[in-house]
């Protein structure tokens, strides 16, 4: 197929989004950390003063909010989030609407999903409860018999919502599926977690519940050391993924097919990781079968980084550090898994700085629509070009690549080579000494309607026109030396401070024009061209930036 063929099935292709937004009020798994953001720093300085950025300080637990589930949750001995491929997390899939056969504390069935839709060997299944109604921002749903007159939301989306019967994970594994995702608190029925002994009288109503429908007791359907075997031996080392808290547009999907997608931040050290879960239809022009072989045929380049507490932050900013709170063997029989409490400042790893971070009045990253993260788009590879502190061109941008009206913009630099997880690593170079965009870059991207932009090195100007400068007064020297060299301008002529001053944050981020920076990985082995580029970065509705995961697609 033609490559701007390609590009355009994407484009007209339809994308729905099945993440639940993620915020402050969003609640956590029961007992474990609530996503705190605070920020500590602001753009006119906060604590060690100077001219600064919004910048943010989080703390969290990675079982908030839309995630994934990997092996390692439940089997310490098996893959991390960042060790599972792409290609393990994309496929074709069906969302099958179950909602009008379950209620509270019931089981769901392999048959109940098969009178609904198709299932096929290696799938990706997506459940619709229905109890993503009881998410933290949908409104109430009303009960004349509960207290106030609503149900509570928080023990309706993790204390009551169905589960899979004792047969259906066996049937998952026989279906070689992929991945498991409910648009609930957990894939697992909430009386199978140790929420059974933390809330006992839920446990109670559960148990009643079985007793009156199957005439079974609850330990009598679930025997323990069976369920323990079956989810934290034989799941995680068949690699059966699960992922919950799915939301957002999930009923527009109901008992359809869809490619689905699944992108967690690649962390390294952790059991599961926020994600953005998006599910794709094949455009008008093309049939579903086509566009599956069409989908299953194209390339994933993963551009993301890998999320690690190795990761080195920028400047002042706080390192990522992770606290294991729970541990499998360390929570009643068969009913523990590994947990992680982090806390971390978002300026590390591959991450999208959204235009609140410079811009008062802007958008969070939670804000933004999703059709703003996904596009065509150029990788533009000007690593031939550039060296330590010099500075980059739209006429050099353009010498290597075609950009277009509207585009997102990936500039290579080739300092992807030098960051913490290379053979070449050079974290000074990395940080300090990448090239950076010539002044007339930020009037030439508002004039070429660029979408976003992304780069791969620590940020997306040049580092001199940072705090850096201050910082580093050798490299200064250096790299307005090279300038006199290069354009016959010293600095201070050629950016003044006023209007300069980390520019391509201040000048386009109220133009709408935000930046990923630290990008990699898949990077170092493509060159320049056209490609349908997207960000899938988890819905931070406080968030002033975030980690995500980066993906170009090409045809193979």
């Amino acid at each position: 197929m033609d490559n701007e063929l390609f590009i355009q099935v994407l484009a007209n292709a339809k994308w729905y989004d099945l993440t639940q937004a993620l915020s402050i009020f969003t609640p956590p798994w029961p007992g474990e950390m609530p996503l705190q953001v605070h920020f500590f720093k602001r753009l006119t300085g906060s604590y060690h003063g100077g001219q600064g950025a919004n910048g943010q300080l989080i703390e969290w637990s990675n079982n908030t909010g839309t995630h994934l589930v990997g092996p390692r949750a439940f089997h310490s001995g098996a893959e991390t989030i960042a060790d599972i491929p792409l290609e393990r997390l994309c496929g074709e899939g069906v969302v099958v609407d179950v909602s009008d056969d379950v209620s509270d504390y019931s089981m769901y069935t392999p048959e109940m999903i098969l009178d609904r839709v198709e299932v096929k060997k290696g799938d990706i299944l997506i459940i619709n409860t229905g109890y993503h109604k009881h998410g933290w921002d949908q409104p109430d749903v009303e009960n004349p018999n509960a207290q106030g007159g609503i149900e509570n939301k928080e023990f309706g989306y993790y204390l009551r919502h169905p589960g899979p019967s004792p047969e259906f994970f066996e049937w998952a594994l026989e279906m070689e599926l992929k991945v498991i995702g409910v648009d609930c608190g957990c894939a697992e029925h909430p009386m199978n977690t140790n929420l059974r002994y933390m809330h006992g009288r839920e446990f109670e109503k559960a148990e009643a519940k079985l007793q009156e429908t199957l005439d079974e007791t609850w330990d009598d359907l679930y025997p323990q050391e069976w369920y323990h075997e079956l989810t934290h031996i034989k799941m995680p080392k068949a690699g059966l993924l699960l992922a919950e808290s799915l939301g957002g547009q999930i009923n527009e999907l109901n008992n359809q097919r869809a490619w689905i997608m699944i992108q967690p931040i690649p962390f390294m050290e952790v059991e599961s990781a926020w994600c953005r879960v998006t599910a794709v239809q094949s455009p008008d022009s093309m049939s579903e079968s086509d566009f599956y072989d069409f989908m299953g045929s194209a390339e994933m380049l993963d551009l993301t980084l890998p999320f690690s507490v190795q990761t080195p932050q920028w400047a002042n900013y706080k390192p990522l550090t992770i606290t294991y709170t729970k541990r499998v063997g360390g929570q009643y029989f068969g009913l523990g898994r590994n947990n992680a409490h982090c806390k971390a400042s978002f300026h590390l790893a591959s991450h999208m700085d959204g235009e609140i971070h410079f811009h008062a009045a802007g958008r969070t990253i939670g804000q933004m629509p999703f059709d703003y993260w996904i596009g065509p788009g150029v990788i533009a590879d000007i690593s031939e070009l550039v060296s330590n502190s010099s500075v980059y061109t739209p006429e050099m941008v353009e010498s290597v690549a075609d950009v277009r009206e509207g585009d997102i913009l990936i500039i290579k630099t080739g300092w992807h080579q030098y960051g913490w997880n290379s053979p070449d690593s050079d974290e000074f170079r990395y940080m300090i000494k990448h090239p950076g965009p010539s002044p007339d870059f930020g009037d030439w991207c508002i004039e070429k309607g660029i979408k976003w932009l992304g780069i791969d090195c620590v940020a997306m100007e040049h580092p001199m026109n940072t705090i850096q400068r201050d910082w580093h007064p050798k490299t200064f020297e250096e790299a307005n030396q090279k300038l006199i060299d290069q354009f016959g301008k010293d600095w201070d002529e050629m950016y003044p401070l006023d209007k300069f001053y980390q520019d391509m944050h201040l000048n386009l981020f109220p133009k709408g024009i935000v930046h990923a920076e630290n990008l990699g990985g898949d990077l170092a082995k493509v060159g320049s061209g056209r490609f349908f580029i997207a960000c899938f970065v988890p819905k931070g509705i406080e968030m002033a930036s975030c980690w995500g995961r980066f993906v170009a697609f090409k045809e193979s």
